[in-house]
């Protein structure tokens, strides 16, 4: 749910039009932030009350451009182009540039959003390894090194786990 319905926004931005106050004045008399005031009154001068609706839009990465090229061209403010162009999230625009200028037109590409809907591709076969009648003694004897090193290390590792967990722990104070 929205936290001001189209209908109370249509009544601020009436009692503006009405000369009943400036941005301020009806800001306070609301308990509103003066700059969301001027965002409703410069989306409804462009749009009309359309401009005051929900609004839940995806943008494409050829739009983004092409409202951040107009932006630049006719030198518009944030403010100025999100109300031009209809956009509800007056930070977006800004977020576009910073990305723009940063990374370029891929930047500008929707990501997915949140954990992905299905496990990841299944792990590649292991590599098959020839017989080892038809392996060279060499490479038995290497990997025969390899197999006692592993050995080794996962025994000197048990060794120190054990020493650890064998030794007194502390007592934490309270």
């Amino acid at each position: 749910m929205t936290k001001y319905d189209e209908q109370f926004k249509s009544s601020v931005v009436a009692q503006y039009l009405n000369g009943d106050g400036g941005y301020r004045s009806i800001a306070n008399k609301h308990g509103l932030e003066f700059a969301m005031v001027r965002r409703w009154i410069l989306a409804f001068r462009a749009h009309g009350a359309d401009g005051l609706k929900k609004k839940f839009s995806h943008y494409s990465a050829e739009f983004k451009l092409s409202v951040l090229e107009h932006m630049w061209d006719n030198e518009l403010s944030y403010g100025q182009t999100t109300a031009l162009f209809n956009i509800r999230n007056p930070g977006a625009v800004s977020i576009w540039e910073r990305d723009y200028r940063r990374a370029g037109l891929d930047a500008l590409a929707a990501r997915p959003r949140g954990r992905p809907k299905s496990m990841s591709a299944a792990p590649s076969q292991p590599e098959q390894k020839p017989e080892d009648n038809k392996r060279s003694r060499e490479e038995l004897l290497a990997e025969l090194d390899q197999l006692r090193m592993e050995n080794a290390y996962l025994k000197k590792l048990q060794a120190l786990v054990q020493a650890r967990q064998s030794q007194p722990q502390p007592k934490k104070r309270k």
